[in-house]
């Protein structure tokens, strides 16, 4: 069977979720062959294995921590190579993107980004992506060269499937690129507990109507709750109530969970456009006109402090 190649994202040798879901996605269309790279990658053999990954290339040269970015592209473009796969799969991450985007300049390829499913189709590799702010679904596939992929996060499950998950040492040069951005310092971001807002199952989102950052932590007690990510909305972040880091929307991230509750937030065109995609969307709004319940599977037209304390009460009591 064709092979496709699958960049693994990974810290230190711990295959982050994503990536299992881009093998999920992989065998659809062929033998998953992972590349794994950095200090940690043949750590990672045995998960992607179990996953499906039938050969795994793995290559810990320094360079993947010292330099930005085309070092990895180097090390995928040589694994493209060898391999000649049908299509290559990214996590569809900023890092990941812009990877992605190199790679199918040098080998001439076209390139699909966010996209939220994978099938084999007659004439290639057909990809599912949500278009003009998530209002359209569409179908697409490059015509030229071997597709080369992003992927959001969550739009696959993760699906063991028992492979050889042969371990193989890429042979990778570097160019003179590789070496022209250096990384100087790195500061450890603070953990909170709470899962990656990107790869989360669950979201909640506060809005402008939590009305303060003395508010927010009623949306982090729903969230720790269903052990779920906390996102804000542009008004939230812009008044200075929660971090831009947790921004949810076109300027922010995008997200694609099972379920995603909004709490307070009108459902202006900027924030769905980072969160139409979800499965399930709920939403807690005290105006019954909001934009948002347009768009949900659920809504709740009632004041968010009450409605969110004696959500968070009631989940815990049944977990309880």
């Amino acid at each position: 069977m064709a092979e496709v190649l699958v960049l693994v994202d990974h810290v230190d040798g711990a295959v982050r979720k994503p990536t299992l879901e881009l093998l999920t996605l992989a065998r659809r269309i062929g033998d998953p062959v992972a590349v794994a790279l950095g200090a940690g990658a043949g750590a990672t053999a045995a998960v992607l294995g179990e996953h499906g990954a039938v050969r795994v290339l793995t290559s810990d040269a320094p360079e993947f921590a010292d330099y930005l970015v085309v070092p990895k592209v180097d090390a995928l473009q040589a694994a493209f190579e060898a391999v000649s796969p049908v299509a290559v799969l990214v996590v569809s991450s900023a890092e990941g993107k812009e990877i992605a985007a190199r790679l199918a300049l040098r080998v001439g390829s076209g390139i699909i980004t966010d996209a939220t499913d994978l099938e084999a189709g007659e004439q290639g590799v057909v990809a599912t992506q949500a278009a003009f702010a998530a209002s359209y679904t569409t179908k697409s596939r490059v015509s030229r060269g071997v597709p080369v992929i992003t992927v959001k996060p969550n739009s696959a499950p993760v699906e063991p499937a028992a492979a050889a998950g042969t371990v193989e040492s890429l042979s990778v040069s570097f160019g003179e690129a590789a070496t022209g951005t250096k990384v100087t310092s790195r500061t450890p971001r603070e953990s909170t507990g709470r899962p990656e807002l990107t790869e989360a199952a669950i979201v909640v989102s506060g809005g402008r109507g939590v009305n303060g950052a003395e508010n927010f932590p009623l949306i982090e007690a729903l969230a720790d709750s269903l052990g779920a990510a906390v996102g804000a909305s542009r008004a939230a972040v812009d008044a200075g109530w929660y971090p831009h880091t947790s921004q949810v929307g076109q300027t922010g991230k995008s997200v694609s969970p099972q379920l995603y509750i909004a709490s307070g937030i009108s459902g202006a065109i900027q924030h769905r456009a980072g969160m139409q995609t979800s499965k399930t969307i709920v939403a807690i709004n005290k105006d019954a006109e909001a934009p948002i319940f347009e768009l949900v599977d659920y809504g709740v037209v009632g004041d968010l402090f009450a409605v969110v304390p004696q959500l968070t009460e009631e989940i815990n009591t049944r977990k309880g």
